[in-house]
């Protein structure tokens, strides 16, 4: 038996210590753990005997802090976190002294007498105070026997500044009127009459800088999930014997009943009691238009009562919700790794080592090739700087983060990085008909009238004799007859035939609705037209329901399950998108073609038992393709799971939803176009992110060793590079539907 938790690691700078830390926890016995470095979150698998008191203890002795969540309080503060405080204070000082010193370093001009000693005035608190984290992580990390990317910004900074003390105080740097030029290749002069006071402001202010944009990025791109959180009710209004009491929404128990007014959030998901409405869902389902909602109907807490009072009883409260669920998914998919992260890890766990025995051995280079010991130190101090691995940690999970961000806000919900990968592969769109391409639900599509009748007057007698039952077709009638007519009138003497139909008085007239069989008992035969149109009704898979009244049979009424609106050109999207749709149902082959043809599937397979889905599904992957699976039902579980990439329409079952990769919370087909488009949007960002950071680091790695590479650009160039990569991870916020 093993249990889970998510940990909040402190103190991690870059993704070798996120690396350090994962390794350290997979040590222990049973223990798998994912450290991801842009959430600064673990999450850890560990079985019985293993507390989180041992986890956090081992973290600790890891050189880093952990804890467990606070519960999220959503008080509406969007003051900046303390934590960027420090670093905003530290970034601003170190400007306001770097610039005169970097100023002094790069214009030969400005170096007035002494200016020498103004610099290292200037420099002082920049190269101690400013610089303290990386030097203060640095023997952290040290001290257990570890290294980190702070450890390649202290020694490049300390060896700057100590060099730059010996030529002031022991070389000729130090004399007055001591003038020094600046080019972008390191000069071959000789070491003690030149100072790095310009590289130690520089360099620190840049990853200052580095360091504080990519910690307000990283906020930002968790922004649509703190959004997601903040989107439930507050506080509402219970009744309680009849009276409204106002309490905290957390504190709501399953079967309460509450109020909503009109524009007031629902407090949590529920069923209608009382009342109707119009519901806007568009901040959980990215769908701009209000669904009508009345008395029986389910409601999503977090969504917007747009028309009249409601009066809701709570059938999942807490983090049952669909809301809670939601944000469960997200952030379990933006703490998980692909597997192209894993290896970016890898790559950074052993990466500063090998930048320090580069470095050193850069140096050795130089100075066995008879070089001044400026040329050695100044290419070691480059290649110290410009190797910090940080863009190569953040590209991967900072994508991510925004990708399913904006996913949630549209709707869409990734459970996770490997599910980017699969979008990527997948060439066939299975299909499921009922629910997923139709709207699930019959509806009244014909009316088929003997000569002679009227169609209001068999919509009113069959629509309200139908109204008094629950049967599904019966339902679809009285809605049908209902969005015609408005009210219908009453019924007596309201009786069900059990297997044929229903029967009652309406308006002074005695109907029957159901099977022929039932009219024939009452010898009202349909006419011989009526009953061609009924049969060829029926051969299409609708189906047909007779009606007559006073001793006559009079029109037959045809019901399906109708082809949802947007269908058609969700089908032509996926097209668009290289994708070849297949419909899968278990309706017959009759039905299944014609919900093909008007949607714009060629291939069709029909007449499918539940079990035989997920056979068909494998057929297709032994064909050598790769399929992705599109259903809501709990007869579709299996099938999603069987599947390359499983989506699921969130109107659907959550056994469906459990089994799939991702999650559609809208009824709309044309959501699963835009959650693939999405999917690879961002797994093309990770890409192009690992691309930079990898390139980045192979060309300027040799012309830093080569001593081609000014400290000072090394510097701004590793800043940059995270910077880039995080800001080319925000670019997916602007992804767009194409709905």
């Amino acid at each position: 038996m093993s249990d889970s938790v998510e940990l909040i690691i402190g103190g991690m700078t870059c993704a070798s210590c996120a690396a350090r830390v994962e390794k350290k926890l997979n040590r222990m016995d049973g223990v798998t753990a994912t450290v991801n470095y842009a959430t600064e979150k673990a999450k850890v698998t560990y079985p019985a005997g293993i507390t989180t008191d041992d986890l956090v203890a081992t973290v600790e002795k890891t050189g880093y802090t952990a804890s467990l969540p606070a519960p999220a309080v959503a008080d509406g503060n969007e003051d900046e976190p303390d934590e960027l405080k420090p670093l905003r204070e530290r970034l601003i000082a170190s400007i306001v002294l770097a610039v005169p010193v970097i100023a002094f370093g790069m214009i030969p001009a400005l170096q007035f007498d002494y200016w020498q000693w103004a610099s290292l005035t200037l420099a002082f608190p920049v190269a101690t105070w400013a610089a303290w984290p990386f030097h203060k992580a640095a023997w952290t990390n040290l001290r257990h026997g570890a290294t980190t990317m702070d450890t390649l910004i202290s020694l490049g900074v300390v060896s700057a500044f100590l060099w730059s003390l010996y030529a002031l105080f022991l070389g000729s740097a130090g004399e007055p009127g001591m003038t020094m030029p600046f080019t972008l290749i390191p000069s071959r002069g000789t070491g003690a009459e030149e100072i790095y006071l310009e590289v130690v402001t520089a360099v620190t202010t840049f990853i200052l800088a580095g360091r504080y944009f990519e910690a307000r990025a990283k906020r930002r791109s968790g922004a649509a999930l703190k959004a997601l959180l903040e989107l439930g009710a507050k506080d509402v209004a219970v009744l309680r014997n009849g009276a409204e009491v106002r309490i905290p929404a957390d504190q709501l128990a399953v079967g309460d009943e509450f109020v909503v007014r009109p524009g007031e959030k629902i407090a949590t998901d529920g069923v209608i009691v009382t009342g109707s409405s119009a519901v806007d869902a568009s901040m959980l389902t990215g769908e701009s238009v209000p669904v009508e909602v009345s008395a029986g109907d389910a409601v999503v807490g977090a969504t917007v009562n747009a028309g009249g009072r409601l009066i809701v009883r709570a059938t999942r409260v807490g983090a049952d919700t669909q809301l809670a669920q939601m944000a469960r998914l997200v952030e379990d998919a933006q703490n998980g790794k692909a597997e192209v992260q894993r290896l970016a890890d890898k790559v950074s766990g052993f990466f500063v080592p090998i930048v320090i025995g580069l470095s050193l051995t850069t140096m050795g280079f130089w100075l066995g090739n008879g070089s001044p010991v400026e040329v050695a130190f100044t290419a070691a101090v480059a290649v110290l700087i410009i190797a910090c691995p940080c863009a190569l940690g953040l590209a991967t999970p900072t994508a991510l983060m925004v990708g399913t961000g904006r996913g949630a806000q549209l709707g869409i919900l990734i459970k996770g990085p490997e599910v980017l990968e699969s979008t990527r592969r997948v060439d066939t769109v299975v299909l499921d008909k009922t629910g997923t391409v139709t709207t699930g639900r019959m509806e009244l599509i014909d009316v088929l009238l003997a000569p002679g009748q009227e169609r209001a007057d068999v919509l009113r007698l069959a629509g309200a004799l139908e109204h008094s039952s629950e049967h599904p077709i019966a339902q679809a009638i009285a809605r049908g007859a209902q969005s015609e007519l408005g009210q219908l009138p009453e019924v007596e003497d309201f009786g069900n035939v059990e297997g044929l139909g229903v029967q009652g008085i309406v308006d002074g007239h005695a109907v029957l609705v159901g099977r022929t069989r039932l009219l024939e008992e009452w010898s009202q035969y349909l006419q011989e037209e009526l009953a061609h149109a009924k049969d060829h009704a029926e051969a299409e898979g609708s189906t047909a329901v007779a009606v007559g009244w006073d001793g006559e049979a009079r029109a037959v009424l045809v019901v399906a399950d109708t082809v949802k609106p947007t269908s058609a050109e969700a089908i032509g999207q996926l097209k668009a998108l290289g994708l070849r749709p297949v419909l899968l149902t278990g309706d017959n082959e009759a039905v299944a073609q014609k919900v093909a043809a008007e949607v714009g599937i060629d291939e069709v397979i029909a007449e499918v038992l539940p079990a035989g889905k997920v056979d068909a599904v494998k057929q297709l992957q032994g064909e050598g393709r790769v399929v992705a699976m599109i259903g809501d039902g709990v007869n579709d579980a299996a099938a999603l799971a069987q599947a390359d990439l499983g989506l699921s329409m969130g109107t659907g079952t959550d056994v469906a939803i459990e089994a799939s990769d991702l999650t559609l919370v809208r009824g709309d087909l044309r959501a699963a176009v835009d959650a693939i488009r999405l999917s690879r949007s961002t797994l093309r960002t990770i890409k192009g992110n690992l691309f930079w950071a990898f390139a980045y680091n192979v060309a300027a790695l040799p012309l830093a060793a080569a001593g081609l590479l000014n400290p000072i650009l090394a510097g701004a160039a590793m800043a940059f590079s995270s910077v880039f990569v995080v800001s080319n991870s925000l670019r997916l916020r602007r992804f767009r539907p194409l709905t």
